[in-house]
């Protein structure tokens, strides 16, 4: 497929002979770009970006330019690492790592919807959602198959587990455990079971994970006393969750705050007047 007359690509850039590259997008010098993947009209491909096999780049998205970060210096080499078969939307941006040879990593098969952003030395995993208007700051984990909807804020260094899932708007600075769902400002409201069903996770994990879900969030044991217990379930995914809140550097998102659901249900209230 022919590269647009009017794209400006770089005599260095390294691409694909199946590469397609649409009007006025801008390919720069460090940029390798694999097999089958399309870059549409006004895309931004710069830095030392390496993009796999089957993406798409939709209109005005810009992919490794430099990350919002003012100790940045523009004189160090830093990347960005993408994989294969992502749907880029339009006007995404992504950055590159911010310390020199650190890099920002996209997986496979992540869609990130339009508008919505990715800062410098992000790692997301495989199958990741990020709908419109997401914002990941700075050294943002997400693991496979999180699901983040849209307009929710991610603050610096935190962690989403992996089948995770972010209500709209939703304000997250402390780790969210996986296969939970997340709401509000940090508010555990229950598991993603519909997630885990659709994952085809087994039942007997799915019963194991509620077990633990009510011993963490619902029970009146410490954490280190509800841990405790749940290291005697067996599946995988159990152990996932036990694991994943004993290694929080940040601490986990807690369960919902009764005041804020009370505040809801008397906010929905309409009275009639006599």
């Amino acid at each position: 497929m022919p590269i647009h007359p009017t794209a400006i690509v770089h005599p260095k850039a390294e691409l694909d002979s199946t590469v397609e590259v649409g009007p006025y997008a801008i390919i720069d010098e460090h940029v390798r770009i694999g097999a089958g993947t399309c870059v549409m009209a006004r895309a931004h491909l710069t830095g030392y970006t390496t993009i796999g096999r089957n993406n798409q780049i939709h209109i005005g998205a810009v992919l490794g330019h430099e990350p919002q970060d003012l100790k940045f210096d523009r004189s160090c080499r830093s990347y960005l690492t993408i994989g294969n078969d992502n749907i880029f939307r339009e006007y995404v941006t992504v950055h590159r790592g911010t310390a020199p040879e650190s890099a920002t990593i996209i997986g496979n098969n992540c869609l990130l919807m339009a508008n919505s952003h990715v800062a410098h030395n992000c790692v997301l995993g495989d199958r990741v959602i990020l709908a419109n208007a997401v914002l990941l700051a700075g050294h943002v984990h997400v693991a496979d198959r999180a699901f983040l909807s849209g307009g929710s804020v991610v603050h610096q260094f935190i962690r989403i587990g992996r089948l995770a899932m972010l209500s709209g708007l939703s304000r997250i600075s402390m780790d969210a455990p996986p296969f939970t769902t997340v709401a509000e400002r940090n508010e555990i409201h229950g598991l993603n079971t519909v997630g885990l069903q659709r994952a085809g996770i087994a039942p007997t994990a799915i019963s194991e994970l509620k077990k633990l879900y009510r011993l963490v969030y619902r029970s009146n044991l410490s954490m280190a006393e509800a841990l405790a217990q749940g290291d005697a379930f067996t599946t995988p995914e159990a152990r996932e969750f036990v694991a994943f809140i004993r290694q929080s550097p940040n601490g986990i998102c807690q369960a919902e705050r009764p005041l804020a659901r009370t505040s809801r249900t008397r906010s929905t209230t309409v009275s009639t007047p006599r």
